[in-house]
């Protein structure tokens, strides 16, 4: 086999199911990061592609989804950098063009440009038992010959014509000579100019260059030449926007007359599919039942992940007990003993525990984006989001802050309005994200009865769901008030494309499931087990002389042969706020006593600036931490014993549960997040803004809340 790794680039309009061939080609060899320099995520896999005996590697990069090669936002420059810089590093051997069959016209406007770049093209047309289904036929062998490309068709959907486009990659393909679209006289003096100066392969290259000249980076960023190349194009009298303007009009003539040659319709089938289509948006974006139904899926979400994760919760729950609980009495008796109990296995539980919720979770969001719901929400939702200085576009930052505001935040570059992308960005991270929510599993599970309405509305879950209306309600609030501060002279556009309902691909879910759940519990994992371990530190030592006092203290009683656990459970808590821990949950207790706070939460607000999600294992170590003999307890069960200090009231009340909530809420505890904002905004300005904002929301609801309900 070929050692040699093909280059190879998907290209596509969005809702083409580019991202469903990426998966199909490259299972689970597929890795996420960012492109240099900016905040767009670059999807790379690996395939074998070819037949057998003359097989090789091919590496596939997954381009964000576009309509054309004039970028409009910061995810449609990568594709315009990466295909037109010659000395790009990701500058691809080969290139696959997915085109919605069911809309060729649009894809193929896309693909004329592409196809006009010189590099080798294979134009793959997807989704055809679709096009089958409303009636169309496609000349495959007219529609080759006409563009000068290799066509495939394919249904990623159903699998078929996979194995061609593998073969096809390893085929020699010629480019064609002939441009797409011929220019004038004007175009043609720019393009000399343009390939005088700048890298350019093709003439149609050397044009885009000529059009996106302000928006150049990397090693085309020569503002001298660019001053030249400029200056040149004004003394021509060549406006670019008109110039793409006309392009458009001419690629569409052109494009117009090849579909009347290579697309035919063989019945009515489409007509009564786009019926059926309409007749259900008639219903999914009502202005009443729109919200209605919305609501009810929210409700079913939040219900499934309540009810449907609590045996894998309880099973790993009991899991991580009695593996606490042997490796405790199979270890010799010491530090070691204690670090790997109450450090790294308290830590890891608190960790593991909630996979199946945040499973379950990211398999509902893929769901409803997957099935093509997600664009009836963002326009049923316009309407409401424009009172309060958003658009129809924030719902998906916004509904993807569900699973993680880091993402979403990097998802609000779509909107093209400054100021709505701004209020959008400095408000999804109010959304209730995936970790927050094994915070508020816990804090449910400490207060609020696992009883059901009716024997099939779980109130948990109901809370849950609250919880989430919270953010969003909040989101609102905030995004209202930025609306009166924030000026702009931007006239606002909604405009997004209906895509069609689809099947939910399977494949799609489970690879995004596995993907989100190896972040959480590997990027989230490694740092709530290094805070956990530098914690038990923190909580097991303290300044000498304040550890030997209580020491000293109980010097007589735990002496004795039988000690009593009255006792043991006083001086455990002693030395507790005795160590560093203590010290620094103390020096902060007066400030969060109001809300109902004592230190051991002050510890865990503290470390959940991190990640919020640490605030589970910080409590699994805080109440693990010389409880010998008891780390067969779940950390539920260590938190619903404690009790107020002289008293045999619960630590955990009705009202404490509820502030603490709420301070999760609202507060910014994500160091991720504030970097995400910082880079996107270029400027630490708004960040500071945000963090301040939501930690005196945070503090001020708590502090509501617990005073009304103590």
């Amino acid at each position: 086999m070929k050692e040699d790794k093909l280059k190879v680039a998907l290209v596509g309009n969005p809702n083409s199911g580019k991202s469903t061939i990426f998966n199909a080609l490259t299972g689970l060899k597929q890795k996420i990061a960012n492109f240099p320099g900016v905040t767009v995520d670059k999807r790379l896999g690996t395939c074998k592609v070819g037949e057998n005996g003359n097989s090789s590697l091919a590496e596939i990069l997954d381009l964000p989804g576009i309509y054309s090669l004039y970028p409009k936002s910061l995810d449609e420059q990568i594709p315009f950098h990466v295909l037109c810089d010659p000395k790009n590093n990701w500058k691809p051997d080969k290139i696959i063009v997915i085109a919605d069959g069911t809309n060729l016209k649009r894809s193929l406007f896309l693909c004329s440009q592409i196809v006009d770049l010189k590099i080798p093209t294979i134009l793959s047309l997807n989704m055809m038992d679709l096009v089958k289904k409303q009636g169309l036929r496609i000349d495959i062998a007219k529609l080759q010959e006409t563009l000068g490309i290799k066509v495939v068709p394919l249904s990623a959907l159903k699998g078929f014509g996979l194995n061609e486009i593998k073969k096809s990659i390893t085929e020699d393909i010629t480019v064609p000579e002939k441009d797409f679209l011929d220019g004038n006289d004007k175009t043609a003096a720019v393009i000399k100019k343009i390939k005088e100066k700048l890298p350019a392969k093709s003439n149609y290259a050397a044009l885009q260059l000529a059009h996106n000249i302000d928006n150049l980076k990397g090693t085309l960023a020569n503002p001298e030449i660019i001053r030249e190349c400029k200056s040149f194009m004004q003394e021509l009298e060549y406006d670019p926007q008109e110039m793409q303007a006309a392009e458009t009009l001419e690629r569409y003539k052109l494009i117009s007359k090849i579909l009347e040659e290579c697309v035919s319709k063989t019945d009515n089938k489409g007509a009564l599919s786009r019926s059926l289509s309409h007749k259900i948006d008639d219903v999914l974006t009502h202005k009443v039942w729109g919200f209605a139904i919305f609501i009810v899926i929210l409700f079913v979400v939040f219900q499934a992940i309540f009810a449907w994760a609590s045996y894998p919760m309880d099973f790993i729950e009991y899991a991580f007990a009695q593996l606490s609980g042997w490796t405790q009495s199979a270890l010799p008796e010491g530090p070691v003993n204690d670090l790997v109990v109450n450090g790294v296995l308290a830590g890891l539980g608190g960790v593991v525990i909630f996979i199946p919720q945040i499973a379950l979770l990211f398999a509902f969001v893929a769901l409803l984006e997957d099935s093509g719901y997600m664009a009836r929400v963002s326009f049923i939702m316009d309407k409401l989001l424009r009172r309060f200085g958003l658009n129809g576009r924030s719902v998906i930052p916004l509904v993807s802050g569900v699973a993680c505001a880091v993402p979403a935040i990097m998802s609000a570059r779509t909107i093209h309005n400054w100021k709505e992308r701004l209020i959008t960005i400095l408000v999804t991270p109010l959304m209730s994200c995936s970790a927050r929510l094994p915070v508020y599993t816990l804090l449910i599970a400490l207060v609020i009865p696992s009883e059901n309405i009716a024997g099939v509305i779980n109130i948990q879950g109901l809370v849950l769901m609250g919880m989430y209306l919270i953010g969003f309600l909040a989101a609102l609030f905030a995004a209202g008030v930025f609306k009166l501060i924030l000026k702009s002279n931007e006239r606002p556009v909604f405009i997004m494309e209906m895509p069609n309902y689809r099947a939910p691909r399977w494949t799609n879910i489970l690879y995004s499931i596995i993907e989100k759940v190896k972040v959480f519990l590997f990027e989230a994992g490694k740092v709530i087990i290094a805070i956990s371990i530098v914690l038990w530190v923190l909580s097991s030592y303290g300044p000498p002389s304040k550890m030997a006092k209580v020491d000293k203290k109980y010097e007589t009683e735990l002496a004795k042969l039988s000690v009593n656990d009255e006792i043991q459970s006083s001086y455990n808590a002693e030395k507790l706020e005795s160590s560093f821990a203590g010290i620094l949950g103390k020096s902060i207790e007066p400030a969060i006593a109001p809300l109902g706070f004592d230190w051991k939460i002050g510890i865990a607000l503290i470390t959940s600036f991190a990640a919020r999600e640490v605030f589970v294992g910080t409590m699994s170590t805080i109440y693990s931490v010389g409880q010998e003999g008891k780390s067969s307890l779940t950390v539920r069960e260590k938190m619903m014993a404690e009790k107020v200090p002289g008293t045999d009231m619960p630590r955990y009340s009705f009202a404490v549960g509820i502030s603490l909530m709420l301070f999760y809420a609202f507060a910014l505890q994500c160091m991720s997040t504030l970097a995400i904002v910082r880079r996107e905004l270029a400027s630490w300005k708004w960040p500071i803004i945000q963090f301040l904002f939501m930690g005196a929301l945070a503090y001020f609801f708590s502090l509501f809340a617990y005073q009304l309900l103590k």
